[in-house]
């Protein structure tokens, strides 16, 4: 593309706050700086400051919420923005849409931006939702009769017509979002930038809104800034992605490339430790294992056993016993779910000291990438313990079909199917 398409520029952007209070607090601080810019001197407490990383304690006063962020969008692309909390996302969707200003660093854009940053951004609570629309329209620069002209599209897609002539107050907050994201979307802007409050609306509503912005995008060819934790989603709307980390950024390409990137750096192989564990707990899963042909590690198309050891209450161990377990990708959808009390060959229960119970599988029959594992113990139909999110494991690089030709990646399928074909 040439460079005339590109829409945003953001150069070197910093934003630093002071902690605890507004401004620098203290008189001292306030002269200093004031000394130093009579003087066309750089503001002295831009040279302090320190990471923005909420899970520590620091010593400086300072804190960068943004360092040095550099990015370019294209206009039609859709670019996700993703990072922990506290990774300076919504810091950065404040600063392009102009609620605050940076510290340091030059925004450059082409067009109108309509920002949904939180629930009911830029509503009157005394207003009613026809007057909002009309008071976000002229925020947006938008004469009255081009807001007239998609009033009725406008309040048919925020499924508010009921409540429409009602002050916004009186709203919940999906239908303040609902409206919300009515009015950015179809008063025509040619940046949109979105955070989380798509999360707050209802699914039918997700489904509509996800959908707006794909045509906003593609049809359009209006670029699109989405901030979300539902990875699931930024896939699915996404083109590029930008990943922050304590208000820098790690990695900027492709989407799939920037949510792998992100979830193997927050995430790991092996027992999650902020697992809860809820039930009578009589009895329960004390280990899971994974005996594959590479022991410690799982590959497509291995034979695999999947052993779960327990411990607790023998006479539950020996009678009525039933274990299931179901295995989610990264976005949380659902891969597989597997029961002992379906195709059992032997029953291991109390046959010895150590009491297990062992799933094998033929074939390792899931794609390259990372899964969670749950599971749920039952006893005389109870729940025993029922652990979400408990084993976190990947799965490498195997061959599943020793015929092909083919180099079967996740593009085409995330499980694999054994089967024949006749010609």
């Amino acid at each position: 593309m040439v460079q005339s398409d590109i829409i945003l520029k953001a150069e070197n952007i910093s934003k630093q706050y002071r902690l605890g209070v507004i401004g620098t607090g203290t008189l001292s601080h306030d002269l200093n700086r004031w000394w130093h810019t009579i003087r066309g001197k750089q503001d002295p407490y831009l040279k302090v400051g320190e990471t923005n990383d909420r899970g520590t304690k620091g010593e400086s006063q300072y804190v960068w919420a943004l360092r040095n962020i550099t990015f370019e969008v294209k206009r039609g692309e859709v670019l996700g923005i993703i990072g922990k909390n506290g990774a300076g996302k919504s810091t950065l969707l404040k600063i392009l849409s102009r609620v605050t200003g940076p510290t340091t660093g030059e925004i450059k854009t082409k067009g109108r931006i309509a920002s949904l940053l939180e629930v009911g951004t830029g509503f009157h609570p005394e207003m009613t939702g026809r007057e909002n629309i009309f008071l976000n329209g002229a925020i947006l620069g938008m004469t009255k009769k081009e807001i007239a002209s998609k009033l009725d599209e406008i309040i048919e897609f925020s499924g508010c017509e009921r409540y429409i002539d009602t002050p916004v107050k009186r709203y919940s907050s999906g239908m303040k979002v609902r409206l919300a994201f009515a009015v950015a979307a179809h008063l025509e802007p040619d940046i949109l930038v979105v955070d989380e409050v798509l999360a707050v609306g209802d699914a039918e509503f997700q489904k509509k809104a996800v959908g707006k912005i794909q045509d906003i995008s593609r049809g359009e060819g209006r670029t699109v800034l989405f901030v979300s934790h539902n990875m699931a989603a930024v896939k699915n709307l996404c083109s590029k992605g930008m990943v922050l980390d304590n208000g820098e950024i790690s990695f900027t390409g492709g989407i799939e490339d920037c949510i792998n990137h992100y979830l193997k750096k927050y995430s790991y192989s092996g027992v999650n430790k902020n697992c809860i564990k809820k039930g009578a707990k009589n009895i329960i899963v004390d280990n899971v294992k994974f005996m594959s042909n590479k022991k410690t590690m799982i590959a497509t198309g291995e034979p695999l056993e999947i052993m779960f050891y327990l411990k607790g209450d023998m006479n539950l161990l020996k009678n009525n016993l039933r274990l299931d377990f179901k295995i989610d990708d990264i976005y949380k959808n659902r891969i597989a779910w597997f029961s002992s009390s379906i195709n059992v060959v032997k029953k291991n229960i109390g046959d010895s000291q150590e009491n297990k119970i062992v799933f094998k599988l033929k074939k390792m029959p899931l794609n390259v990438g990372q899964y969670s594992l749950s599971y749920v113990l039952y006893a005389n139909q109870e729940i025993q313990e029922n652990a979400q999110e408990y084993l976190n494991f990947d799965v490498l690089e195997g061959v599943y079909y020793n015929n092909s030709t083919i180099n079967i990646t996740p593009k085409h399928s995330q499980i694999l199917l054994d089967y024949e074909v006749y010609c």
